[in-house]
């Protein structure tokens, strides 16, 4: 599914390709060990005129990649995450290309390595130990990820930083903000990580009449288990509807039908779903743990601790507010949006990432 660092690779490959040809080795299932549907597997696949894909399927996926690695011979090796032993570590080790970059993408912020600490801990501490971190690139998305870099490896890695092409959003149009009435929507995996569990703990306290819509799959059972648990105890003015994932057709009308986006999530590399929300005019409450701050000052949103006080304290001010106030806010995130997100310097940047001539 197109989110977090899959989201990334799409808009890279869309907005930087002049003079590239990009070969995009992944599997063929879905997060949550679903197989995607009607692909074509163990094959180079055309996704557009500069890049193939190839989905693999069976046991020996990594040989595979090793195969296609000598075949395609590229001139930089670019893995995406850090923890995956098929995707990550075998071709980390085991490739040959000189020129390996390894895109952490936000997996060394401390909220990302609070889960499942120790095994993560020890993966890293070897990989220290190898010295394999001295002959490869780091990427970072941005200044804050490459201190996370440095804290883990030490300040002699090289790091070069290469923010992220960001997903955008014409302005939608609002439904009608009705005074002590709200539409909350989330766009997310559904893992302890976004802390769906303390929105809803959250939304135990309000008092308003207030729907919350989430979208996005499950990729930890036992926590949306805990979480639906929270729902059915939840007040008659609140309503919450789980709509699966968000295909991108049904996007438009998945804003058209909300006014604030919630995410307090423990960490964010990035978001593109925050940037599709503030691009479509909606504000957003979010934790500090995202590149998404001072949302008050600038009036698109407001940035909370996660606990469940400060969200209700969040909701409850949304929730309060007439349609005037609120389409205030709106215009705000939009603005937001176009101060935050820069684009101009990119290209330069992945080139440097990249080491590409002119």
């Amino acid at each position: 599914k197109a989110g977090g660092p899959v989201q990334s690779i799409i808009n890279m490959v869309q907005r930087f390709n002049e003079n590239i040809a990009y070969y995009i080795f992944c599997s063929n299932t879905d997060l949550n060990g679903e197989l995607l549907p009607q692909v074509q597997t163990n094959q180079w696949i055309s996704y557009n005129e500069y890049t193939k894909v190839w989905y693999a399927a069976g046991v020996n996926k990594s040989r595979s990649m090793q195969q296609q690695i000598k075949i395609v011979q590229p001139s930089a090796l670019f893995i995406v995450g850090l923890f995956s032993w098929e995707y990550n570590v075998k071709p980390l080790f085991f490739s040959t290309v000189p020129h390996t970059i390894l895109s952490v993408r936000g997996m060394l912020h401390s909220g990302a390595l609070s889960q499942k600490k120790l095994k993560k801990q020890l993966f890293l501490a070897l990989l220290k130990l190898t010295g394999r971190i001295h002959a490869i690139t780091f990427h970072a998305t941005d200044e804050d990820e490459k201190v996370f870099i440095e804290k883990a490896f030490g300040k002699k890695v090289v790091t070069k930083i290469a923010a992220n092409y960001a997903s955008r959003l014409a302005y939608i149009t609002p439904p009608i903000k009705v005074k002590d009435e709200l539409n909350l929507m989330s766009v997310a995996l559904i893992s302890p990580m976004k802390n769906h569990l303390i929105v809803l703990q959250a939304l135990q306290v309000c008092n308003q009449k207030i729907i919350w819509n989430i979208y996005g799959p499950v990729k930890d059972a036992a926590y949306w288990d805990i979480c639906l648990a929270a729902i059915k105890n939840l007040p008659a003015n609140i309503t919450v509807l789980y709509h699966g994932d968000l295909n991108p057709a049904d996007k438009e009308k998945a804003f058209t039908d909300n006014h604030v986006f919630i995410l307090p999530s423990r960490s964010e590399n990035f978001g593109h779903a925050f940037t599709e929300a503030f691009t479509a005019g909606r504000p957003v409450i979010t934790s500090n743990g995202t590149p998404w701050n001072m949302l008050q000052k600038a009036g698109a949103g407001i940035n909370v601790q996660p606990a469940k006080e400060e969200i209700a304290v969040a909701i409850q001010f949304f929730a309060a507010m007439q349609n005037e106030e609120y389409l205030r806010c709106s215009h705000a995130a939009t603005q937001y949006a176009i101060t935050q997100i820069k684009e101009d310097t990119l290209k330069d940047a992945y080139k440097n990432l990249f080491v590409l001539a002119g």
